[in-house]
């Protein structure tokens, strides 16, 4: 194991009715001139909007709004809400929405509060000094962004879609009532659960060994969320079932399960933004549709992880064990990693999501795949992977793999 930090401030509000408490929370954290940040109309149309609204005109805290953002959210629409923070003296971001909309609150704060272009941060030129206080009320369980220091932002000109993780964007608390997960689309259910599974396994699957209290969690985090989003395929509206869902979310992106180890892999994610940021997919159907192709590309180079994973959380059983309680042959244990990695792929098609680019609905040519892996070469400069590392020609293979 290595040594680590573990550092989540958020607080949580967890339960029915949650989002009542969300004015007091404001004022808790200083809040005294709010930018409400949200996506389409289904906050409105749900009444969830209006709730807020009331509540802070009852507490006395005045906000301005901004709604707009879309999946893969937008960099032009993080410029909108910096500038309309500081010509309003805005002095607390709320987001209400699901990842999109908290990753593009982050970058307007980070906007607001450093001088500069904000898109520097995400382009690895320059790293931020501070954020403007953000809150959240959450209404998808997938990113986990409620809880942890990273956003994401799509730049429209060059189609360029980047991360930046800094502990100041850190949400300062979060609400999360499952039942505002209730309406969402199917589809969109199980995009969440992929990303949450995904944010879970990314760190699992490294280089560096980690703690067994860490796989333990990280293992018993990946059972939960495939059994509750199968109980979700056919019954959307279990309760309990969206508050295991929304909870794992939380707990697979706030550093939990990368305690003890490197950090993760990352490359699964590396690799979709680039799908995501020139085909604009959902993030969740983009992971599951490359995962596989980058497991059966590392898997020999990171063998013990792989065979724990499938007898761990697959349920695959070692045919092969010695008397002793020593593995097998290096060729048994490979089929054995492999048989999880289908095991999960099944699991994907269970929930109906893609485990190519093909099913995902992208037909991407030769000279797109090769666009694909030159930008995500250099957005890790030059090198992603703790599994194994990869390279642009090995980015270039998995891509092609998973078409």
């Amino acid at each position: 194991m290595l040594d680590f930090t573990y550092y989540t401030p958020t607080k949580v509000v967890f339960g029915r009715n949650a989002e009542t408490q969300t004015a007091n929370l404001v004022r808790e954290f200083g809040g005294k001139k709010l930018l409400i940040h949200y996506g389409g109309g289904s906050v409105i149309r749900s009444g969830l909007l209006q709730r807020i609204t009331d509540s802070l005109h009852a507490a006395g805290i005045s906000y301005v709004t901004l709604g707009g953002v879309v999946p893969n959210p937008r960099l032009s629409l993080v410029y909108q809400g910096i500038e309309l923070c500081k010509t309003n003296h805005i002095d607390f971001i709320l987001a209400v929405g699901g990842g999109s909309v908290i990753d593009s609150a982050k970058a307007i704060g980070y906007g607001v509060v450093n001088e500069g272009d904000v898109w520097d941060f995400y382009d690895y030129k320059r790293k931020a000094k501070g954020c403007l206080p953000v809150g959240v009320v959450l209404t998808i369980a997938a990113t986990g962004s409620e809880m942890s220091a990273s956003s994401v932002i799509t730049k429209e000109e060059g189609l360029i879609k980047r991360g930046y993780s800094s502990d100041f964007a850190r949400p300062k608390f979060a609400v999360m009532n499952p039942e505002l997960t209730m309406t969402l689309p199917d589809y969109q259910t199980a995009c969440g659960c992929t990303d949450i599974l995904m944010h879970t396994m990314e760190r699992y699957f490294n280089g560096s060994g980690t703690m067994e209290i860490t796989d333990a969690l990280a293992e018993g985090l990946l059972r939960t969320v495939m059994e509750n989003a199968r109980i979700l395929v056919k019954d959307p509206k279990n309760y309990d079932a969206r508050a295991e869902i929304m909870w794992a979310g939380s707990l697979s992106h706030n550093g939990l399960t990368g305690c003890g180890s490197d950090g993760g892999d990352w490359a699964t994610h590396k690799l979709e933004h680039e799908i995501g940021g020139l085909f604009d997919v959902a993030h969740g159907a983009g992971l599951a549709a490359i995962w596989g192709s980058w497991a059966r590309y590392v898997y020999k180079d990171c063998l013990p992880r792989f065979v724990k994973f499938a007898v761990n959380v697959m349920g695959e059983r070692r045919p092969d064990v010695q008397a002793d309680g020593q593995p097998g042959s290096t060729q048994a244990d490979e089929a054995l990693a492999l048989r999880g990695i289908e095991d999960m792929e099944a699991f994907f098609r269970e929930i109906k999501m893609p485990t190519n680019l093909r099913e995902l609905g992208v037909n991407a040519t030769d000279g797109q795949l090769a666009e694909m892996a030159r930008k995500c070469a250099e957005g890790v400069g030059g090198c992603a992977g703790s599994a194994k590392k990869l390279r642009e020609e090995d980015m270039l293979a998995i891509y092609r793999a998973s078409r």
